[in-house]
């Protein structure tokens, strides 16, 4: 195997995203790494938007109710006031960023932090959400985890909303969306109309 001069392996500094649908456990997978990165004795910090308050305002909380304490803040800028001596940064929520979170953890990794950004890579719409296509194409390493269908039972790539509200940004829980494959997220209300 060719490697360049100077290359020892993984160098410090890289980014991992893990993307996919509501409820398919992006943040309880987030979670997992941070929990192993703090036994491994590392300096961790979290990040969340602050529009994300729907379990508790100063803590990453994932539907399966673990959690890790967080700071909530407006800007992805802020997250370049971290000490030195961190070694990882979680960031759960990645959708509701604005546009310089790509540019921001480049940054941070350049400095040799790892980080570990979660969030939707579609909207209710199934288009790209927010800064996380970016981040896709900027990691390391990309995890896309899959809820499961209610409907049919296959793997859920989509995150429906339930209701008709048609902002980009609802924050919401089971009341407002359901994982739904490619397939039953295109029948639409067809489904929900359906007798049970």
């Amino acid at each position: 195997m060719f490697l360049e001069p100077g290359f020892r392996g993984q160098r410090s500094g890289w980014i991992e995203v893990i993307c996919g649908s509501m409820f398919s456990g992006k943040t309880e997978e987030l979670i997992r790494r941070l929990k192993r990165a703090r036994i491994a004795g590392q300096n961790v910090m979290v990040f969340k938007p602050h529009i994300d308050d729907r379990y508790a305002k100063d803590e990453v909380v994932s539907h399966d109710s673990n959690s890790l304490v967080s700071i909530a803040v407006d800007s992805s800028r802020a997250l370049l006031n971290v000490p030195e001596n961190t070694q990882v940064i979680g960031i759960d929520e990645a959708q509701f960023f604005d546009a310089h979170l790509p540019d921001t953890v480049q940054r941070l990794a350049l400095r040799g932090m790892r980080i570990i950004a979660a969030g939707l890579d579609m909207d209710y719409r199934g288009a790209p959400f927010g800064p996380v296509p970016d981040l896709l194409a900027v990691a390391e390493y990309i995890t896309k985890v899959h809820a499961i269908c209610p409907h049919c039972g296959n793997l859920a790539t989509h995150s429906y909303r339930l209701t008709t509200d048609s902002d980009q940004v609802l924050v919401g829980e089971r009341d407002r969306y359901e994982p739904r494959c490619r397939q039953c997220y295109d029948m639409g209300n067809i489904l929900t109309l359906k007798p049970s």
